[in-house]
């Protein structure tokens, strides 16, 4: 004997087993229409389409039984596709977060770098290689979430950061570079890097374990700009 299309609620199991959930593409229509699905799927849909969403639900209301069932499974897949691609662009606006925010991180290593090789102060030296070490372990932990994120690993700088260090190459070569002038690009490098993490602490798409990480690294770029700063006024 054949079962019904659309079971009376008699026919209903009052609580349904696994085996009682819908199987086909049909028969998930059907469910959706009937426990809310439906109405859940349209609530995610983007606030410009919620109201073709509405009239398209409200039409449902005037079409037999099988083609309740027909068009249900059409706009049940319809309305995944729309709402699905949200988690894949969350993904890529994380990714473009951080790989935005590692062009500045990878400015702070080659802006130390330089430091480096310039300043005759052995204290000095040994601070400025600290901070290498820590902007490329920064740059490590970031390129490691967006690897995970599906990006590739990124390795170049800013084109401001590239003017920059090319403007401070003609001036060394003409006037040459004391460590008040090494120190005072370190302070305006470090400030870009704070800038930059602001601007990613921004990006609602950065959450949980990944935000606390850059979270991190900003408070470490700020102590830094603090302490170059008083590095500063220390030079006579």
């Amino acid at each position: 004997m054949k079962q019904p299309i659309n079971p009376t609620p008699a026919d209903q199991p009052t609580n349904p087993t696994p085996a009682d959930q819908p199987t086909g593409l049909l028969d998930q229509a059907r469910h959706a229409l009937t426990d809310g699905t439906m109405a859940d799927l349209i609530e995610k849909v983007p606030a410009s389409l919620k109201e073709a969403s509405d009239k398209t639900v409200s039409g449902f209301k005037q079409l037999s039984t099988t083609q309740k069932v027909v068009g249900g499974a059409l706009l049940t897949l319809a309305l995944t596709y729309l709402v699905a691609p949200k988690k894949k662009g969350k993904a890529k606006r994380k990714a473009a977060a951080l790989d935005q925010l590692l062009l500045f991180v990878n400015d702070r290593i080659e802006g130390y770098k330089r430091a480096v090789a310039e300043t005759k102060d052995g204290d000095l030296r040994s601070y400025y290689e600290l901070l290498v070490a820590q902007s490329q372990h920064f740059a490590g932990t970031l390129n490691d979430y967006l690897t995970k994120l599906g990006g590739e690993r990124e390795t170049g700088t800013t084109l401001k950061g590239k003017l920059y260090r090319k403007l401070m190459d003609a001036q060394a070569a003409v006037t040459g570079r004391d460590e008040k002038a090494i120190l005072a690009a370190n302070v305006f490098g470090e400030r870009w890097a704070i800038r930059a993490y602001k601007k990613a602490l921004s990006r609602k798409a950065l959450k949980g374990e990944m935000r606390n990480a850059v979270k991190k690294q900003f408070s470490q770029s700020k102590k830094t700009y603090k302490h170059l700063k008083q590095l500063t006024a220390q030079q006579k």
